[in-house]
């Protein structure tokens, strides 16, 4: 198993696009336009696409933060030190999607007792695992990776650890970086992994932050986990199926992927880590089962579709409504057999980190 090593409004996005070049087909109208409401997306089967399809347009409306509040970290709010379970192990826990969201993450760690005032690993024995998507949308993916990947060393350390998931945003920033405006097949037409990169978020503060260590760290990130019985993905999807019978093939197919370098087999690996919502509905949990009798687990736990959307609770585009949308903590669902992490941080939502098992 691989170990992975890390505010304010989004950046402004004209100047990014001055900077790339956008194919004109990204102004084109996509499936997402019919949708009646901006989290229902209609599947792509459902439209008369075919299965293979990506959308060219945003994965999700994008709904602005907005101005964000700054948090001072005061070492009196830190927690008290972690408990140890009796086998040894500390206590684990789990991250949802960040989005280069650095301040809010250090001050969601810091409430639990995770990291002190200065941002360091405080706690221990404890166990951490990020779900994925460190990049876009926010204003320093860089930031939060370098800090995964400091918490990382300092958590192996204090006899703790601090691992990462594969999310399709780190496959989306590895294929810009890589790929740049190579044509690639998306089963609707050509595509380009940089258009996709932008117009789901991409900044150019991180592409221009982006080192060599960092997309090494990201190519070897595995893509599913089993942790005391908690089937952890980073995706909403049973599109891990596809990659193999077992956790150990799934990590294995994904990273020979990305090495084999080939723009094709990268764009249809990120497209199926971008389905979503494969739990949410009738059905969702047989979906949950399937994954759980493959890999293991009486759970899965996963990032990528924001919470609101799952509930189709969603703040407003207009700004009449600028409380945002309300996320008090991880979302139980499917028959109790699936916990949704995102809670939606790049919407004004919560950067949520949850201890597990849950107390309720």
């Amino acid at each position: 198993m691989t170990q992975g090593a890390g505010q304010g409004p989004e950046v402004e996005r004209t100047a990014t696009l001055r900077d790339f070049r956008v194919p004109a087909y990204v102004h084109e109208t996509g499936p997402y336009d019919q949708s009646t409401h901006p989290g229902d997306v209609v599947p792509p089967h459902e439209q008369g696409y075919p299965d293979g399809y990506t959308p060219t347009e945003r994965d999700l409306p994008v709904i602005q933060r907005g101005d964000t509040l700054q948090v001072s970290l005061d070492p009196d709010s830190v927690s008290a030190p972690l408990p140890v379970s009796d086998d040894g192990a500390g206590p684990l826990y789990v991250v949802g999607d960040v989005h280069g969201y650095l301040d809010e993450l250090l001050a969601a760690l810091a409430e639990k007792g995770l990291v002190d005032d200065a941002g360091q690993w405080c706690a221990g024995t404890a166990r951490l695992w990020f779900l994925g998507d460190f990049t876009d949308r926010g204003p320093d993916g860089i930031g939060v990776i370098d800090l995964v990947m400091r918490l990382s060393a300092e958590a192996a350390a204090a006899g703790g650890y601090c691992k990462a998931l594969m999310g399709n945003h780190e496959l989306l920033l590895l294929g810009a970086k890589r790929f740049g405006d190579t044509p690639v097949n998306s089963g609707a037409g050509t595509a380009t992994f940089q258009a996709g990169w932008l117009l789901n978020g991409g900044q150019k503060t991180d592409m221009d932050r982006l080192q060599d260590h960092h997309l090494q760290w990201m190519a070897r990130l595995d893509a599913v986990e089993e942790v005391d019985g908690y089937l952890l993905v980073h995706s909403d999807t049973t599109a891990y199926l596809d990659y193999g019978d077992s956790i150990e093939a799934v990590n294995d197919t994904v990273r020979e992927t990305l090495t084999r370098n080939d723009a094709d087999e990268c764009w249809d690996l990120f497209r199926k880590f971008t389905k979503r919502f494969s739990f949410r509905d009738e059905g969702g949990a047989d979906a949950v089962r399937s994954l759980l009798d493959t890999y293991g687990g009486t759970r899965v736990v996963h990032g990528h579709s924001p919470i609101p959307y799952l509930l189709g609770e969603v703040g407003s585009e207009d700004g009449e409504d600028d409380s945002g949308p309300v996320v008090d903590g991880p979302h139980v669902y499917a028959e109790g057999l699936a916990i949704a992490m995102d809670g939606g941080v790049t919407m004004a939502g919560k950067l949520l980190v949850q201890q597990l098992p849950l107390e309720n």
